[in-house]
């Protein structure tokens, strides 16, 4: 008997690759049973699939930081204070991160794709159902999106939960409007400006040069650091919660389009966003 559940969840989260950078990212899940059916006359319930598959992809990829172990660009050291890791780039250059191990996914694969963690996850969630589920299969798809999107990574150190890690991200669409009408093409300009980018809060940076940029602060979670290059990066003058990133782009608009009415409303991730709008 087969048993499915799609659009289970969707994990937000950033992975390492070898000519992209830190890209920030968004998946839905969707999972799949196969097995006898039990004196219930189930497979498994559909509740406990839920709850259980929702709360492992919850703790185990979503806002962390997704690392290929057996890529050869990778060097990682491990150690009770967490997790160092240098990753080399197809340019040369190299991205450094540092930070708690919870702030980190070691998926044992050569390259992060939907298919090679989706297998991952299956080995590492084995034996955690009934005895009645012969086999689990779990898929990754992106959110369809017929118009601009960016994806970006960042870090809040202000925040409680799981967004203070320092390397998390989303694939987010973006709606721009002046004067009441949509603007395709102011649009598609933030998504290139902001493709594969990270973003950082100034008061977070260390250290910078043309080159490179460190950044590093404590949270609750422990100390993080991110040394990326600087080609690769955005620095702001604030946080970057999606509030912020909403205002900072139609504050943007706004000084470059005066006398118009600019309207952002921003996405982060998947369903869930803010809105902001400026006139200079």
């Amino acid at each position: 008997m087969h048993l499915f559940v799609d659009s289970l969840t969707n994990v937000d989260f950033s992975y390492l690759h070898r000519s992209r950078g830190i890209v920030g990212e968004t998946w839905l899940a969707n999972a799949a049973l196969d097995g006898a059916l039990d004196e219930q006359g189930m497979v498994c319930d559909f509740g406990i699939v839920k709850k259980t598959l929702r709360n492992w992809l919850d703790t185990e990829l979503d806002h962390r930081l997704l690392v290929p172990t057996r890529a050869p660009q990778l060097t990682l050291e491990q150690s009770e204070d967490g997790i160092h890791l240098d990753w080399q780039l197809d340019s040369g250059e190299t991205i450094s991160v540092s930070g708690p191990a919870q702030a980190f996914a070691l998926v044992a694969v050569e390259s992060i794709t939907p298919e090679s963690v989706a297998g991952w996850c299956v080995g590492e969630l084995d034996g955690v159902f009934p005895t009645s589920v012969d086999q689990l299969r779990l898929d990754f798809t992106s959110e369809a999106i017929d118009t601009p999107y960016y994806h970006y990574s960042h870090g809040l150190k202000k925040h409680d939960g799981n967004c203070q890690r320092i390397a998390h991200g989303h694939r987010s669409r973006i709606r721009i409007e002046v004067d009441g009408a949509r603007d395709p093409q102011l649009e598609a300009q933030w998504a290139e400006r902001w493709a594969d980018i990270y973003l950082g809060t100034r008061e977070d940076l260390q250290k910078e040069s043309d080159k490179l940029l460190h950044f590093a602060y404590s949270a609750r979670q422990g100390e993080f650091t991110l040394a990326i290059p600087a080609n690769r990066c955005e620095i702001l003058d604030c946080d970057t919660t999606v509030e912020q990133l909403a205002q900072y782009m139609a504050d943007q608009l706004a000084t470059a389009h005066p006398g118009r009415d600019i309207r952002v409303r921003a996405y982060e991730g998947i369903g869930k966003g803010a809105v902001a709008s400026a006139r200079r």
